[in-house]
This record gives structure tokens, sequence and C-alpha cells, in this order.
């Protein structure tokens, strides 16, 4: 009978790895979202960007969007095609890159920093706590306690990271802020390539495709994916150069909340209305819907803060 791992207080070693990933990545999160919109609404003599009060606002919250919605297209990366192990380090790659560009000066740095975290956190936030779970072998009674340890790294990011990047953002400089965050995502992605190796297999591949001819589709399907985006990307900023189309912060805001409430739409009234779900599975989805808009109420809420 293998022996079961119990070296990280009763726990797999492997969740020390991913406890101190999702720490130091929350750490970089919570860091640069402590300075952010004081970042953005400080006058420019002082370091600032100068922005009112309701431009910083509606940054913040379709940044805040985003970082939420990537997680979707960000699972399905990992699960089909890098998965969850890449997707992490690739992801906290992504987000060092993105805090240390908004610790350089500029407005293009400092959107490009923001493109960054927001790519780099929907690849790694949905797929860590993957991981966490396929630490335990099924039916393992620790895994309710595991994520609640995994938790507790969350809080600690968290706790630390106002102190340390706010001091030095509000006190010494706000580009030294966001190079802390910067910092604090660098030290979590050397020690998860450094505690790889007892992880295991959680995470290592991405699911199998059930035959040669779903893998081909799959292909195709990525590949026509990434060149829609490519596409769309590169028409609007043609677009946003010639003069054509004036892309504003409200009018992103506007474009961002008719998008998510489309796509809410759109999701919901095919899981209803699909042949291939029976009533039962209906009836789920139904109390699915009800939590999804209390959440999304208690988040609006919560992120006031």
């Amino acid at each position: 009978m293998t022996a079961v791992d119990r070296r990280f207080f009763g726990h797999p070693r492997g969740l020390a790895t991913l406890f101190m990933t999702e720490m130091w990545e929350r750490f970089s999160f919570y860091g640069m979202r402590a300075i952010l919109i004081l970042f953005m609404t400080a006058a420019t003599p002082t370091g600032g960007l100068g922005f009112s009060v309701a431009k910083a606002g509606i940054i913040y919250g379709v940044y805040t969007a985003m970082v939420y919605l990537l997680s979707l297209p960000g699972g399905w990366i990992a699960d089909r095609i890098l998965g969850a192990r890449r997707a992490v380090l690739h992801g906290g790659i992504l987000i060092a890159l993105g805090e240390f560009a908004l610790s350089a000066p500029g407005l293009t740095a400092f959107y490009l920093g923001l493109i960054l975290i927001v790519l780099g956190t929907g690849l790694l936030k949905p797929n860590i706590s993957t991981m966490v779970g396929q630490l335990y072998a099924p039916g393992d009674q620790r895994r309710d306690a595991g994520f609640s340890i995994f938790y507790m790294g969350i809080n600690v990011g968290a706790l630390m990271s106002p102190l340390i990047c706010g001091y030095l953002g509000q006190r010494i400089n706000w580009h030294l802020g966001f190079f802390a965050s910067g910092a604090g995502m660098v030290l979590g992605l050397i020690q998860y390539v450094l505690g790889g190796n007892y992880l295991g297999s959680a995470g290592l591949h991405p699911a199998a495709p059930e035959s040669a001819e779903a893998a081909a589709k799959q292909k195709r399907r990525v590949r026509i994916a990434v060149a829609a985006t490519l596409l769309a990307v590169a028409i609007l900023v043609a677009l946003a150069f010639s003069g054509i189309l004036h892309i504003t912060a409200i009018g992103l805001s506007d474009f961002v909340g008719v998008l998510l409430l489309v796509l809410v739409l759109l999701v919901f009234g095919w899981l209803l209305t699909s042949p291939g779900f029976n009533t039962q599975e209906r009836k789920r989805f139904v109390a699915t819907f009800v939590l999804f808009v209390a959440s999304a109420l208690f988040w609006s809420a919560f992120e006031q803060a």
C-alpha cells in the first residue's frame, strides 16, 4: 500500500507549494489594488495620473470584471491545451510582467500592465485551486481541510500586501509599490518551480481528447479563436488610431457591462433550453442562477471598498 503523504500539517507536501504560490499571487493582486485608485487619482506633480475619481472608478471596475471573466477561458485553456501546471506558471509570469509594467512611467505602460495582469490572473486563479483538489485521492477526507489551509494563504497574502505595497506606494513612490507587488509574484514563481516535484501528477497534463477527430476539431477551434481575437484587436487598434473610433473610459465600461449581461443571458438561456440536459439538471441550473445573482449583488457591494 502506498504511504499517504502527510508532510505538510498532515497534508500532501505539494499543498505547501500551492499555498505559497497563492499567497504571493494574492500579495501581488491585493497590493496592487490597494494603491491602484489612489495612484490614478493622485495629482501628476505627486507622481499620479491625475484622473478624475469617476474615470478611475470606471477603469477599476472594468479591470476587476475582466479579471474574473477571463477565468473562464483560462480554465478552458488549461483543461484543453496547457494543463493546469503550465497555466499557473504562465499566468504568474504574465502577472509579474504586468506589475513591473505598472512600475514604469507612462500611460502606455499603465494600460499594458493592467492587460497583462488580467490575462495572467485568468490563467492562474482558477487552475491553482483545481490542482489543490488533485493532490488528494478520490474519497480522501482531508480535501476539505486542505482547501481551508489553502485559503489561509490567500488571507495571509491579502493581509501583508496593503501594509507593504501601500506604505511604499503612498509614502515613498507609487511605482515602487507596484514593483513590490511584482517582486512578490516573482518569489511565488521561484518557489512554485522549485517545489514542482512535490505536486506529483496534479495539473501536469490537459484532458485527453476522446478521439483523434476530437483532437483535430479542438485544434481548429483554437486556431480560429486566436485568429478572430487577434483580428478583432487589430481592427479596434486601427480604428482608434485613425480617429474613426473614440475609445473612452465610460464607453468601454458601458460596452463591458452590456457584454457581461448578454453573456449571462446567453449562457443560462442555453443551459435551460438545450435538449442535452434533463429536467433535474435544469432545476439545478435555476438554483445556480439564483446563487449567481446573489453572488453578483454581494461582490458589487464588496468592491465598493
